[in-house]
């Protein structure tokens, strides 16, 4: 039998030149696959199980369905109708997704075609075995399937339509039907009738008491206003004429009842004795029906199958042109999901030089932040915006990592001038033995330093100090004078604690180096690639950095314990400013004791001082103990040179030691081009090749974007001829 012979001018109701191409658009969404990524407008044929379904169905495609006693439909059945110039008929298996891989393949690899409806018996049986369907009442056989057939019937006078025909639901199990059937076709049911674009044809038989037909409480449930649902009313032959049953059933179909927006409708299909009709005789049997009794005065638009393929065409046109803007935004969305985690994955990484090349694009990434960052440029949108409610140097603000560096850096000088200093001595000049040279530092200031705060002294105490250090030091020179050693001796006691103010802001400065590459790692590479690197070159390099940084503070640390040497006039010029501020004290000593007047009057002045009183005074200021003298010389002269090598240390531990080997490096040792180009094949591919579940999701979601593309080209060309 040629497909086209069951095509009658019948069909034309579904056929309109507006409504076939609105139609056309869904059909190349569905053959493009998006089906399975967007949800598509559809005719859904459901209801409990005997209530005349496939009967339905064939009526309004009419294609001769084959028929059994039993169990009918067992699997959904998705009918595709196409207008094309050649007529086929092809099926194909859509398998559930949970089975495995290898069953799914072997499904998909039914594609039959055939020539003859006659064939369709056949074919049917051999995809129900395929899925695992025996014959029902065999031991444990499977009596329905979560896959799909899909039987697409192309033809010159075909309409373009897609009806899904769904398993019955089941009422309770039996021993052909486990509780676990019962459990599927209901899930399978509402899967379907879910999707916000189906039209639901609820089918209900007149043989049977609606109010016990479940599909009617899944409809009411799942679509409660009705405005997806056409109530349809079978085999009204079955009841009494006359009689309050058959009016029951009439009122429901007058939507008296139960409420759906889009209505009821009434079919008499053909009954046991009339199956060997042809469908033009079916209709006649069923006008002649209609014509009868009280369904003579029944609204002719809700009986009969031509009014139902007028109604189902209305409603196909209104539904689709609702739908279709709402489908094409839906599938924008998705194309721009799928194209986003497309791009989370990074480039394709199965071959050693894909591999590289990715790594390469990360390296040029994270070395573009980290030279900005180290240079202080903040334009890229990775550094964000300051939070001003935190500290500079929080986790919050440590993108902004120049400005972090800065901060510690500053804050590492003020550190050095509050507790690099063993001893805090007054100055010659200090009104009182008691006055120290610096303020008690506040230590919560700073409550990560680990050192003990300076030891106050009077400068006497300081001169004794000196005196045991001369004592212990004394070489050739004469009395009076000092061996030039013991400024070393007095310095490296004095600047005891650099050392561990240093180390502890180089250590400060790592840990902030540190966190700010695992801030940037993840902004350029997937956790996955990011966690490996770390492993295989990213510790490896700070922690080279750091020992670096240790071993140049050694050095310094080493110089600062060489003999002291200096070319700074900041030195001399100190030490004479010492020592004029001690010859003013002396002086002023002098004028007290004489009672010599300070300061000026308008009134002239004057006081004769006798020149031996002058003298004596004089005299009486001259330290006669050579060593307290020298010891005074020397505890000056070791003042001036600690506050120079200050600002040589500060100024060397900032840039040889923090600027060298942690910061400025971070962009040459931290994944640069360089380093990548220096990775063996081995490391590239330790570090880039794809997991094979990432490879999957590749290729699963670059299958769907060009399903999408797809998508995206038929809804356009389709689209240029539709009009609201």
């Amino acid at each position: 039998m040629d497909p086209d012979v069951v095509t009658t001018s019948s069909l034309e109701a579904l056929q309109s030149d507006g409504q076939r191409k609105i139609m056309d658009v869904v059909d190349k969404l569905r053959r493009t696959g998006l089906n399975g990524v967007v949800q598509l407008p559809q005719l859904v044929v459901c209801g409990d199980q005997s209530s005349g379904k496939s009967s339905v169905l064939e009526a309004i495609t009419e294609i001769p369905f084959p028929r059994k006693e039993n169990l009918c439909t067992r699997f959904a059945t998705e009918i595709v109708l196409r207008r094309d110039h050649t007529s086929s008929i092809s099926t194909k298996i859509t398998p559930d997704k949970t089975r495995p891989d290898p069953e799914q393949a072997k499904l998909r690899a039914f594609n039959k075609s055939i020539h003859d409806f006659s064939e369709l018996p056949a074919l049917m049986d051999e995809a129900t075995s395929l899925m695992g369907l025996e014959e029902v009442g065999q031991g444990n056989a499977r009596a329905f399937s979560r896959d799909v057939l899909s039987i697409e019937i192309c033809g010159p006078g075909r309409p373009q339509l897609t009806l899904v025909d769904l398993p019955g639901l089941i009422h309770s199990e039996n021993k052909s039907q486990s509780k676990e059937d019962v459990r599927l076709i209901r899930s399978l049911v509402e899967e379907y009738i879910s999707n916000e674009r189906t039209i639901i044809l609820a089918v209900v038989s007149a043989k049977n008491d609606y109010a016990n037909q479940i599909i009617l409480d899944h409809c009411r449930r799942i679509d409660d206003k009705g405005s997806r649902t056409l109530g349809i009313i079978t085999k009204p032959d079955f009841l009494r004429p006359g009689s309050d049953n058959e009016k029951d059933w009439i009122d429901l179909a007058q939507n008296r009842d139960i409420y759906f927006e889009l209505g009821w409708h009434m079919l008499k299909n053909r009954a046991d004795g009339e199956l060997g009709m042809t469908f033009q005789e079916r209709n006649a049997s069923e006008r002649m029906f209609f014509n009868e009794g009280r369904y003579r005065d029944l609204p002719r638009d809700m009986l009969g199958i031509e009014m139902l393929r007028t109604r189902l065409s209305q409603l196909l046109n209104n539904h689709l042109k609702k739908e279709l803007p709402h489908l094409k935004k839906e599938l924008d969305a998705k194309l721009k999901e799928t194209v986003y985690e497309i791009e989370r994955l990074g480039g394709k990484r199965t071959t050693t030089t894909e591999q590289r090349m990715f790594l390469m694009s990360m390296s040029m990434t994270v070395n573009d932040i980290l030279k900005s960052a180290v240079k202080g440029h903040y334009e890229n949108s990775f550094f964000g915006s300051v939070k001003m409610d935190a500290a500079v140097d929080s986790s919050e603000n440590i993108r902004r990592f120049r400005a972090v560096i800065q901060h510690l850096n500053l804050r590492f000088a003020k550190q050095m001038g509050l507790y690099g200093h063993k001893y805090a001595i007054p100055g010659p000049d200090s009104e009182s033995e008691e006055e120290s040279s610096d303020k008690d530092p506040d230590i919560d200031q700073y409550p990560d330093i680990d050192t003990q705060l300076p030891k106050k002294m009077t400068r006497s105490e300081a001169i004794s100090w000196v005196k045991q250090v001369l004592e212990r030091s004394r070489g050739c020179e004469l009395p009076g004078n000092f061996n030039p050693l013991l400024i070393s001796q007095l310095f490296w006691d004095q600047s005891e604690p650099w050392n561990a103010l240093a180390t502890a802001h180089i250590h400060k400065v790592a840990d902030v180096c540190n966190d700010f590459v695992k801030i940037v790692l993840p902004h350029a590479a997937p956790p996955e690639i990011e966690s490996r690197l770390v492993g295989l070159r990213v510790e490896v390099a700070l922690e080279s950095s750091l020992r670096a940084s240790r071993e140049e503070l050694a050095k310094i640390i080493a110089d600062k314990a060489r003999p002291p040497m200096t070319y700074n006039h900041y030195y001399t010029t100190t030490v004479q400013k010492q020592r004029q501020k001690k010859y003013a004290g002396i002086l002023s000593t002098i004028t007290d004791t004489l009672g010599i007047t300070k300061g000026c009057s308008t009134e002239p002045i004057g006081k004769l001082v006798e020149p031996h009183a002058l003298k004596e005074q004089m005299e009486s200021q001259i330290v006669l103990d050579m060593d307290k003298f020298s010891a005074e010389e020397a505890l000056d002269s070791q003042a001036a040179y600690y506050k120079d090598e200050l600002k040589y240390f500060i100024a060397a531990v900032t840039k040889q030691v923090i600027e060298r080997h942690l910061v400025d490096t971070l962009p040459a040792t931290i994944l640069s081009p360089m380093v990548i180009a220096a990775l063996t094949d081995e490391e590239v591919a330790y570090v880039a090749a794809e997991a094979p579940e990432v490879t999957r999701q590749r290729n699963y979601l670059q299958g769907r974007k060009e399903m999408l593309e797809k998508g995206q080209d038929a809804f356009r060309l389709a689209m240029g001829g539709v009009r609201g």
